[in-house]
């Protein structure tokens, strides 16, 4: 199958594209239920991850990051920054309609990895194994 047989290649070019980023699913996630200040919305992720045992990241996210990846989702139109100056926490963050659809969008690709996390979990497994004993296999040095 050639690359122009797939029509929508670049779609999905452009999607992945506004998902680049470890973190974005996350800001995406801790997002949808309300909008929320900066300082909670790094909380939250650090605490949601923490408590599901890092299984998606090796570290806390730190603020440069945090700030990186909202300037990223800002400029894809998927994150509002809004300043409240009567309010404590004056700046904060909500998904717009486009982040919302993104997050909706996502729900039958997690569904697949789902699905398939054990196949994809013995295929890792495989691959790791056949690439130590292809370097074990080596003469040395």
């Amino acid at each position: 199958m050639s690359d122009e047989s797939l029509p929508y290649r670049h779609g999905i070019h452009e999607a992945m594209g506004a998902l680049s980023g470890q973190w974005v699913t996350a800001v995406l996630a801790s997002l949808t239920a309300r909008p929320m200040t900066y300082s909670r919305l790094l909380e939250h992720i650090n605490r949601t991850e923490e408590r599901l045992g890092w299984v998606t990241h090796e570290r806390p996210l730190r603020q440069k990051v945090l700030t990186d990846t909202l300037h990223r989702m800002q400029r894809d139109g998927l994150v509002v920054k809004i300043d409240r100056p009567s309010t404590f926490g004056s700046t904060w963050y909500q998904l717009t309609p486009m982040g919302r659809s993104l997050l909706r969008a996502l729900l039958p690709l997690a569904k697949w990895a789902e699905d398939h996390r054990g196949e994809l979990n013995s295929a890792r497994a495989a691959y790791a194994a056949a690439k130590h004993d292809d370097s074990s296999s080596l003469p040395p040095s």
